[in-house]
C-alpha cells in the first residue's frame, strides 16, 4: 500500500494520467465532430415557399435542390388545376438534402355530387343545401305558381335534373321559381262523354267554375254525362283564365 502512495507522488505517475486524460478529450472530441458531419448538425437546406406556385414550375426546383417530393390532389373550386395548396415541412425548414417534401395539388376533374332534393324548398333554403353540396346558383327564373320563391324545378346545361342526378361539384345550376301568383291560365279540359260527377270534379280541380248545366231528357239520374261544353277545347281556344265558367249539356247515358 505504501509502495502505491509513493507511487502516486512519482513524476511517471503524473505524466501516465496526463496522457489517460489527453486520449479521453481526442477520443471525445472525434466522435462529436463525426456525429456533427453525419447529421449535418446546425446546417440544412431551407425549403422553399411552394404554395401557390403550380407543381410545374415546383418540381425542377426540388430537384435541382437535391429533395425528393410525394404529391396527393385534391379538388378545389376556382383554383387553376395544378397548383400547390399545401405542403410539408412548412417553407423555411432547414432539412437534410434528400428529404421528402409532400406536396397537395389541385386536380382538374372535379368529383361527382348527387343533386340534392331542392323541390318544396324555398329560394332561401336552397341556397344553404346548395352550398352544402358544393354547387353554385346559375340563372333563376320566375313562373306561375301559387308559392312564392318555392324551387319548382332543377336545370344544368339547359336539361331538367331529378333528386340524385349526379353533376361535378362546382356546377351552376339554373332554378325556376315560383312568383306567387299563380297560373293566370290553364288548359281547357275535355269532358264530353265523362259521367257529370266527374266532369265536374275535373273542371274544378283545373281552376274553372260550373257554369250553365242543360238537361236533356233524364229518367235515371245516375246515368248522366256530359253531351258537349263551352268553351270546348280546340285550335283557337287550347286556354282560358282560371275562373271561366264552363257551360255543360248533359243527357242520359244509354
Amino acid at each position: 500500500m505504501s509502495k502505491f502512495i509513493d507511487y502516486l507522488k512519482t513524476r511517471q505517475f503524473y505524466i501516465n494520467l496526463g496522457a489517460a486524460i489527453a486520449s479521453v478529450i481526442i477520443i471525445i472530441s472525434i466522435i462529436f465532430f463525426s456525429l456533427g458531419y453525419y447529421t449535418r448538425h446546425g446546417s440544412g437546406i431551407p425549403v422553399p415557399q411552394l404554395e401557390g406556385t403550380n407543381i410545374s414550375q415546383a418540381t425542377p426546383l426540388l430537384d435541382q435542390q437535391g429533395f425528393k417530393y410525394q404529391i396527393d390532389s385534391v379538388y378545389v373550386p376556382d383554383k387553376a388545376p395544378g397548383t400547390i395548396v399545401q405542403q410539408d415541412p412548412d417553407p423555411g425548414t432547414n432539412v437534410k438534402e434528400g428529404r421528402t417534401i409532400y406536396l397537395m395539388i389541385v386536380k382538374s376533374l372535379a368529383p361527382d355530387v348527387a343533386l340534392p332534393d331542392l323541390t318544396q324548398d324555398n329560394y332561401r333554403t336552397a341556397l344553404s343545401n346548395i352550398a352544402n353540396y358544393g354547387l353554385k346558383i346559375g340563372d333563376t327564373t320566375y313562373v306561375h305558381d301559387i308559392a312564392r320563391d318555392r324551387i319548382l324545378e332543377v336545370k344544368f346545361a339547359g336539361q331538367t335534373l331529378h333528386p340524385g342526378s349526379k353533376i361535378p361539384k362546382g356546377s351552376k345550376i339554373d332554378l325556376v321559381l315560383g312568383d306567387g301568383q299563380g297560373a293566370s291560365e290553364v288548359e281547357v279540359p275535355e269532358v264530353v262523354n265523362l259521367d257529370l260527377d266527374a266532369a265536374k270534379f275535373v273542371i274544378k280541380n283545373s281552376g274553372l267554375v260550373i257554369g250553365t248545366i242543360t238537361y236533356g231528357p233524364i229518367t235515371d239520374s245516375t246515368k248522366m254525362v256530359v253531351q258537349s261544353q263551352v268553351p270546348m277545347k280546340g285550335d283557337s281556344t287550347n286556354k282560358v283564365s282560371i275562373g271561366t265558367r264552363i257551360n255543360l249539356t248533359v243527357i242520359q247515358k244509354n
